[in-house]
């Protein structure tokens, strides 16, 4: 287990799947969790079963990532009591399915908004508290549709590729404070977001759910669908001291299904 003794964490997108993996992971891990999402009541839910080893008081947030404004009001309140955040982990719901030269240039920027600049203004916010601490660790989950695009999900594989490219540019700025940005790149894992893709394609192919799932995890050389736990395993790597090292890279959790390097 790595050790987040002291260190403040705040991770996105963390009602359910694989932000509340990676809550758990974290406070396993020793830290200070602050979750953040929309639905408070499973904020709450999550919040109550995050472990506690050295009797962390752990807490939440509620942020809407299509209101930019008001996050900002959100964490800059939050930053006036806590002045560091250590780890951030950028974790943002998966944009509607559907093939790209059919996506409206609102749904787009809708998109762009909620994924590219909410996680841009956080990094603002918390970047002044890292560097005074001279440690940081950034973390985006974004998709393994950043190598090799998904069909049917023009505007994820768009907007996934950006922040990759987002985080890429802002890890050779940071490093010398000693903030690194990776990017965690989940295969198909046991989440909501997959039990929805799934039923998408069951129903574009007039199959079912079960055929769907199985075909996937033939396709995966280790022929299983991951767990939410062992993506949140890696995200708990790259956000200790242990991984101080590690700037600027994909890594794919993904059973070895992607083809390219």
């Amino acid at each position: 287990m790595y050790d987040l003794q002291n260190k403040i964490a705040l991770v996105g997108g963390a009602s359910q799947g694989l932000g509340a993996a990676c809550a758990i992971r974290l406070a396993a891990a020793g830290a200070t969790v602050i979750v953040y999402a929309r639905t408070e009541e499973k904020l709450k839910q999550v919040v109550n079963n995050l472990p506690t080893p050295l009797a962390q008081e752990h807490s939440y947030l509620i942020i809407d990532t299509h209101n930019l404004v008001e996050t900002n009001k959100t964490i800059t309140q939050f930053l006036k009591k806590t002045k560091t955040v250590h780890v951030l982990v950028n974790n943002t719901g998966g944009p509607a399915a559907g093939p790209l030269y059919t996506t409206s240039v609102a749904d787009l920027k809708l998109a762009f908004e909620s994924h590219v600049l909410h996680a841009h203004q956080i990094v603002q916010l918390l970047l002044p508290g890292m560097r005074a601490a001279n440690f940081g660790r950034i973390v985006n989950i974004l998709s393994v549709s950043i190598k090799e695009p998904i069909d049917d999900l023009g505007i994820s594989n768009t907007i996934r590729a950006g922040m990759a490219n987002w985080a890429k540019t802002l890890s050779r700025e940071l490093g010398q404070w000693g903030i690194t940005v990776n990017n965690v790149l989940p295969g198909f894992t046991k989440t909501e977001r997959l039990n929805y893709l799934f039923s998408t394609r069951a129903e574009k192919a007039g199959v079912s759910i079960e055929a769907i799932s199985k075909n996937i995890e033939n396709s995966i050389p280790i022929k299983r669908l991951g767990e939410p736990e062992e993506l949140a395993a890696a995200v708990c790597f790259l956000c200790s001291p242990e991984a101080g090292f590690i700037n600027g890279i994909n890594l794919p959790v993904d059973g070895g299904q992607l083809r390219s390097l």
